[in-house]
């Protein structure tokens, strides 16, 4: 049974070691133990904390139980440093983003590194995703009431990334319906830097990685990942832990969206202070991969119950899950998935409400077993639970099987492509292409506009220079 817990919102999964020690306390004052996260890099309470340790949170966003109006904002801010990242997406640049974000957003919103994988990409309103341009994003927006996720059409500016999530989030009441009416809408209410769109996102694949334990960073220094079980982190650790964050003069602690959490930054000197302190506690840091890579309902027994159970069995078949993760959820909302492979209950007919069934369940899996591709295949439906065991195992084998071959087509394709010549302006200024095949969606200039017919007050979308400092190149570009 799902349970509807108190909510704290953690821009960015971001937070002191000041402000997680001051939320115990609060947590503590108010009659708790422990404090759980959730999957948007929140702060979950499993009871209402009493007026009196509001005073606590400082300006941290308190969120009751089905209270709706804020949520939270998610970032791979702990990605950066310790996994791939694009290289001018550095630590500092994400929080500089995160401050430039002074209301609090009713629209879920993802600012994320396309080649980490420990945060989703997608499972945001408005998806803010690294392009290989510095400073510049590409937009994937879900509104609400919107069945797909599509592409802005124009690649944002770091410092707009606040603005234009506000104009979205103040044209909402017109329900636009298509990517072309939020884009016109949004640039006549805002000033911004766009930047023309010249290459599709390319999403690299990667394994999932392992994010638990005392692990090397740098030359010199070393992050550590914890991670509890039963999503319950007891809060005297926690300020213990806070403290010797303190003595070490680390700044920052971040949350995931798998129920965990990041320190990073840690001296060699200290290394063994920190091994003292989860030893005292007896703290397990090396969970086996077939257990870390689950992303379960908070608060929802049934579902960790489930997970113990499948989690035995892969161990008793000494089954490899490597790369893969695994989702468990249920009828009660419309989910977006971002695992693997996803359990999802189904819900009992209501005209047998009187007896007691046994629960069923289907399985589905990603397009490749990757959650970005945003396609799900349905594997089997309504099986006992009995069967999953050993249809997870099958599926498994199937990705193994697979795994690489998606790299091979490519590969196939891409020796099969013809390399053409074709025309571009470049500016003089600031080096950015006019490339007639995309137009320019930020003026309203459309694809196949070649550029002698473009009007004269055309001017480059990213430093405005005019139209006569565009000089003609030729570039190679390979087509099928």
């Amino acid at each position: 049974m799902k349970k509807e817990l108190n909510r704290l919102i953690i821009k960015g999964g971001v937070l002191s070691p000041g402000e997680l020690k001051s939320i115990a306390v609060a947590a503590e004052n108010s009659g708790l133990d422990t404090i759980s996260f959730g999957s948007r890099q929140d702060i979950l309470f499993s009871k209402k904390i009493t007026a009196e340790a509001h005073a606590y949170f400082n300006e941290l966003a308190w969120i009751a139980p089905n209270e709706k109006g804020t949520e939270n904002i998610v970032s791979s801010y702990v990605s950066a440093d310790i996994f791939p990242n694009t290289s001018w997406l550095t630590g500092d640049r994400y929080l500089y983003i995160l401050e430039q974000f002074r209301y609090n957003p009713s629209l879920k919103i993802n600012i994320t590194d396309p080649k980490q994988r420990l945060v989703p990409l997608y499972t945001g309103h408005l998806n803010f995703i690294a392009s290989p341009h510095d400073d510049y994003w590409y937009l994937y927006v879900r509104l609400p009431y919107w069945e797909k996720t599509l592409m802005y059409p124009a690649l944002i500016y770091s410092w707009d990334i606040s603005k234009i999530s506000l104009a979205i989030e103040e044209i909402l009441q017109e329900e636009p319906e298509e990517i072309t009416t939020v884009f016109e809408l949004v640039s006549d209410a805002v000033d911004t830097n766009n930047r023309t769109v010249d290459e599709p996102l390319d999403i690299p694949f990667h394994p999932f990685p392992y994010y638990e334990g005392m692990n090397k960073m740098g030359s010199d220094k070393y992050w550590l990942g914890l991670y509890w079980r039963n999503n319950k982190y007891d809060l005297e650790f926690l300020k213990d832990m806070c403290d010797l964050c303190a003595e070490c003069k680390i700044g920052k602690i971040c949350i995931t969206p798998w129920k965990s959490f990041i320190v990073k930054g840690i001296q060699t000197e200290y290394k063994l202070k920190w091994e003292k302190l989860l030893g005292k506690r007896g703290i397990n840091v090396r969970h086996s991969m077939l257990e870390l890579n689950w992303h379960l309902p908070v608060a929802n027994k049934d579902a960790l119950k489930l997970k113990k159970y499948l989690v035995s069995n892969f161990d008793q078949n000494d089954i490899s899950t490597y790369g893969l993760t695994f989702g468990i959820t249920d009828y009660s909302k419309k989910a977006y998935y971002f695992t693997s492979i996803v359990i999802e209950k189904n819900k009992q007919p209501e005209t047998l409400s009187d007896f007691k069934i046994r629960d069923t369940y289907n399985l589905l899996y990603a397009k490749n077993f990757d959650p970005n591709t945003l396609t799900y295949i349905t594997h089997v439906q309504d099986v006992d639970k009995v069967e999953l065991p050993s249809l997870l195992m099958e599926l498994s084998k199937m990705y193994f099987e697979t795994l690489g071959d998606e790299k091979e087509v490519s590969k196939k394709e891409t020796q099969a492509k013809k390399e053409i010549e074709i025309e571009v302006f470049q500016c003089t200024d600031c080096l950015t292409i006019y490339d007639a095949t995309y137009g320019d969606a930020t003026q309203n200039i459309p694809e196949n506009t070649l550029f002698e017919d473009l009007p004269e007050s055309y001017c480059c979308s990213l430093c405005e220079a005019p139209k006569s400092s565009f000089k003609k190149l030729t570039q190679v570009k390979e087509v099928s």
